[in-house]
């Protein structure tokens, strides 16, 4: 898609679309190829805010989702550190498939956050979501995205890092400097919780 995500609802319609035509839909998975053209390869905050989301639904309790997902996450953040200008996926990542109901009962528990989400968020506050701030916020999405293998040996503890990393996500999505600042702040919340939980 060549027109820029506009918000939350916007990227989830996209990944409907994607399941719905996707070459796979006969066996009802999709390729996390057809994921990422779906949102474009240029947009960085779509491919760290969905995944995230994802995992917070009860799909992040299935056993080796959160670790594929956070390795997902994780290969986007890296690619921005070094300042690539659109993501890069490991050949046996692509060729993942997901399954689609999975996806659209994911879509189904996001929905309605997603519809709060874009009500009260908006660019501001514009150099907080460039660099060095950008830069920052990748190399604290990778240290998060690390605590997920070990966590998935305690329920629902790697919802912790996730969370903050869908605040990343979202603040770089829609431009907004003072929900990055949130992030950040989450971070310190995040090592928190993981520390009480484990």
């Amino acid at each position: 898609m060549s027109e820029p995500i506009q918000g939350v609802e916007d990227a989830l319609d996209r990944l409907e679309q994607a399941v719905a035509s996707s070459s796979d839909a006969g066996t009802g998975k999709v390729s996390v190829a057809t994921v990422l053209d779906a949102f474009g390869r240029r947009s960085y905050g779509p491919l760290l805010l969905v995944p995230a989301l994802i995992e917070l639904t009860p799909i992040g309790s299935i056993p080796g989702v959160p670790t594929l997902i956070a390795f997902l996450i994780l290969t986007t953040a890296l690619q921005i550190l070094a300042g690539r200008d659109h993501v890069w996926v490991p050949g046996f990542i692509e060729r993942q498939r997901l399954r689609g109901d999975w996806i659209e009962a994911a879509d189904s528990k996001i929905r309605p956050v997603a519809r709060w989400l874009d009500r009260h968020t908006k660019a501001r506050f514009r150099p907080l979501v460039r660099n060095p701030a950008v830069k920052l916020a990748a190399f604290l999405i990778v240290c998060l995205c690390l605590t997920v293998p070990p966590l998935e040996l305690v329920p629902f503890a790697s919802s912790i890092p996730m969370a903050t990393v869908a605040l990343f996500g979202l603040a770089l999505l829609v431009g907004d400097g003072l929900l990055m600042l949130i992030a950040f702040l989450g971070v310190a919340a995040a090592v928190g919780g993981i520390i009480a939980m484990v």
